[in-house]
């Protein structure tokens, strides 16, 4: 018998206690604290994925002098915000509220096609296997202990990002129905069900931080 571990939020599945091998699992079965599917656990013995290995080379696109659209300013002003608030920094946090509210308002209406599935799969796995490495490793260098913790706090919803639209991709908008969507407004951790996590599994935020999300035309 051998034990499991997320990689998002550390539950421990162990085989002697819950009396069914993991592998045994069927496909459609989730982390029972923070939803992840199978493909988020690793062997207990196995070392936790984690940002410290050497990143591939980021491709050209994304380094030199490329100029951030409006949306990705005002998600990193919104991101900014957070990191703020959990330092108790509120002034400097409603400054970047405000400019991410100033982004928000000119980011150009989306345009009728819709990004595939399978293409954002690939701009998340890009950012798992060389956005949080490289920002990892460099934040590691000069000893940024706050970046360090973001990469450990980004990579774990970034994860979670990857593990929800997988499910959807197996089930489709039954996945969706009759639940709801749960959005940590700390760490960004997004969950899927009826009500909030008493405790985020990222952050461990208590669940009146979480905000709903409703449905939109």
């Amino acid at each position: 018998m051998s034990k499991w571990t997320c990689s998002i939020c550390g539950y421990l599945y162990d085989e002697q206690v819950e009396g069914i091998p993991f592998s045994q699992l069927p496909d459609h079965w989730v982390c029972p604290l923070c939803g992840a599917n199978k493909e988020a656990f690793v062997p207990d013995s196995q070392p936790k994925a984690t940002s410290t290995a050497s990143p591939e080379p980021l491709p050209s696109q994304l380094v030199g002098d490329n100029i951030l659209t409006a949306g990705e300013l005002a998600a990193l002003c919104s991101n900014l915000a957070r990191g703020c608030e959990k330092q108790y920094h509120e002034q400097e946090a409603a400054l970047f509220r405000e400019l991410a509210a100033y982004f928000e308002a000119v980011v150009p209406a989306p345009s009728q096609e819709q990004v595939e599935l399978s293409a954002l799969l690939e701009l998340i796995q890009a950012d798992l296997r060389q956005g949080y490495p490289a920002l990892h490793g460099y934040a590691k260098e000069i000893a940024d202990r706050g970046t360090q913790r973001i990469c450990v706090w980004g990579e774990k919803v970034t994860r979670i990002l990857e593990s929800l639209l997988r499910r959807y991709q197996r089930e489709g908008d039954a996945f969706l129905k009759d639940t709801q969507v749960w959005v940590c407004s700390v760490c960004g951790f997004v969950y899927v069900g009826d009500d909030a996590p008493a405790l985020c599994p990222v952050c461990k935020v208590p669940a009146w931080k979480f905000e709903k999300m409703e449905g939109r035309r």
